[in-house]
């Protein structure tokens, strides 16, 4: 197990490096911090100074060697755009997006599961192919419209909800939240509802379609012939062994909603990391891009790490074949 665990830990860290140097790389090549600090009317000395003072006279590798040394300490440096620190400006960002991304996820998993069960027993039925049609709908549709038109309904028309920024928030410690204020709540519903909807609609087909698997199994036959109950056949059985897979892609997935809320944060001005990183692109803000992708990528990293782990607990044939293969 601990050699299992150090050869994960080394690969992360290998992610991590070549995630850095890619990001560090591109993001030479995306503009002139310099002339978006200083303007056109800066003489050559004036901007050759800030570049000496922001060290972006130095070669690439000795940035780059700055910017790892300091990411291992949890500095990022300077944002070029707001003249603060990353880690900071991260630290005030990541709890609204870990906020919407949570109840996002926690919205498809509760309407997911369900809906996918339904459409999987009710097959053929009316009901279940109108469930179906609007999975697919989810899926095809692009976040940035469904934001839209929920800003229209919601919003513009009905003047239920709010169509823009987080609302009232309290501060526990360090961590700021919306939900436990009303304002907050009600900024928090069209946002959430928008970036779970992809999501949603996937986990319905997934469940869908393992669920369809699991009944066609011999086991499920075994328990009908046994004189089970059709309640007992579906949720005592069939289902169980159905959310085995949903729960290991709803684990990775809570790692794409939180790097792709970028669009819903820009539709829904959500104070969010991915507000944070669009403003830096649009600035060349190369701290804060940087920063944002290292940070993004260690959580996919580690949600990788935990379900390996898990699986290697759980599945004793995983310990089997590693034990085989080292004798």
């Amino acid at each position: 197990m601990l050699v299992f665990v150090l050869r994960r830990l080394a690969q992360a860290l290998v992610v991590m490096l070549a995630v850095a140097f890619i990001a560090f790389m591109l993001f030479q090549y995306v503009g002139d911090p310099v002339l978006n600090l200083l303007g056109q009317d800066a003489t050559q000395e004036q901007r050759a100074q800030l570049r000496r003072d922001l060290g972006l006279d130095q070669g690439f590798l000795v940035q780059f060697g700055h910017f790892v040394a300091n990411a291992v300490q949890g500095e990022f440096g300077l944002s070029l755009r707001q003249g603060r620190q990353v880690s900071a400006l991260i630290a005030e960002r990541f709890p609204a997006t870990l906020e919407l991304s949570l109840v996002a996820a926690l919205l498809a998993l509760v309407l997911g599961i369900p809906l996918g069960v339904y459409a999987a027993l009710r097959r053929g039925s009316a009901g279940a192919q109108l469930v179906m049609t609007l999975s697919l709908l989810g899926v095809s549709l692009p976040t940035f419209l469904i934001g839209i038109l929920l800003i229209l309904v919601f919003a513009v028309q009905l003047h239920w909800l709010p169509s823009f920024g987080r609302g009232e928030v309290v501060a526990l410690g360090g961590w700021t939240t919306g939900l436990l204020t009303a304002d907050g709540l009600k900024h928090l519903v069209l946002p959430a509802v928008t970036l779970s909807v992809f999501q949603l609609a996937l986990i319905l087909r997934l469940v869908r379609a393992e669920m369809l698997e699991v009944l066609r199994s011999d086991y499920i036959k075994f328990a009908r012939a046994r004189g089970l109950s059709d309640r007992a056949v579906h949720f005592g059985h069939a289902l169980k062994n159905t959310l085995v897979p949903v729960i290991t892609i709803t684990g990775l997935q809570l790692g794409s909603l939180i790097a792709f809320a970028i669009i819903t944060e820009t539709v829904f001005q959500w104070p969010g990391m991915g507000l944070l990183f669009i403003q830096a692109v649009q600035f060349a803000d190369i701290p804060v891009m940087a920063a944002y992708l290292c940070l993004i990528a260690l959580i996919f990293v580690l949600i990788n790490l935990v379900v390996d782990l898990l699986y290697f607990v759980v599945d004793p044939r995983l310990r089997i074949e590693r034990s085989a293969a080292a004798h």
